[in-house]
């Protein structure tokens, strides 16, 4: 049983390293970064005067989709 908590804190950690080197990423390429990133149709959006709410619904299930696929792919060894 305590190898497995091992594995598990290896993953987080491992996990948590790519999380902040795609959030860094996206931070240094914000300008440039994939045109259509956020502005697919399904993103909802809703401006009123003073207030902007922004939920990239479709983004985030095609940015799921693609991360399921690569770590399936790279859990299968």
């Amino acid at each position: 049983m305590p190898d497995s908590i091992g594995y598990i804190g290896k993953f987080l950690i491992l996990a948590g390293v790519m999380v902040a080197a795609l959030g860094g990423l996206l931070l240094l390429f914000r300008h440039s970064a994939i045109p259509f990133l956020g502005k697919l149709p399904g993103d909802i959006i809703m401006q009123k005067k003073n207030f902007t709410f922004y939920f990239p619904f479709t983004t985030s299930i095609i940015l799921s989709i693609i991360l399921s696929l690569i770590l399936y792919f790279i859990g299968r060894r």
